[in-house]
């Protein structure tokens, strides 16, 4: 039997965490899709990059902190990249050193490459 090619697709995330509901819907999203074995990446720009910051604790505002399912995406769920646009990462006074996880760090023009090669997105 012939093995089919898996779908490339992108979540993006774009929001800030815990002030809504997206970035729970989007995890609980990345786990079913990576069930069902499509090749799936997940980008973080605008605010959405608060999602991967180190040292949160929104205990406060009475809400879970998601942050560290994104160190356990790759190798438990079989998302095979996480990016961050790094003008995002900037224009927050963010650097690679305040995130949670490994993450490739790409500027817009190669995060558009990135994009042109996926068949859907699913954005949060």
């Amino acid at each position: 039997m012939e093995e089919q090619e898996k779908t490339k697709v992108m979540f993006l995330c774009r929001k800030a965490p815990y002030g809504t509901i997206f970035e729970q819907e989007a995890i609980e999203a990345m786990v079913m899709f990576g069930a069902y074995e499509q090749d799936i990446s997940v980008t973080f720009m605008d605010d959405g990059v608060f999602s991967l910051k180190k040292g949160q604790d929104p205990s406060l505002l009475g809400k879970k902190n998601f942050s560290k399912t994104y160190m356990i995406l790759k190798d438990d769920f079989e998302i095979s990249h996480l990016y961050v646009e790094k003008e995002s990462l900037e224009e927050r006074g963010l650097t690679e050193d305040d995130l949670i996880t490994e993450v490739e760090i790409l500027d817009r023009g190669a995060l558009r490459k990135k994009m042109d090669e996926m068949k859907a997105f699913i954005p949060f």
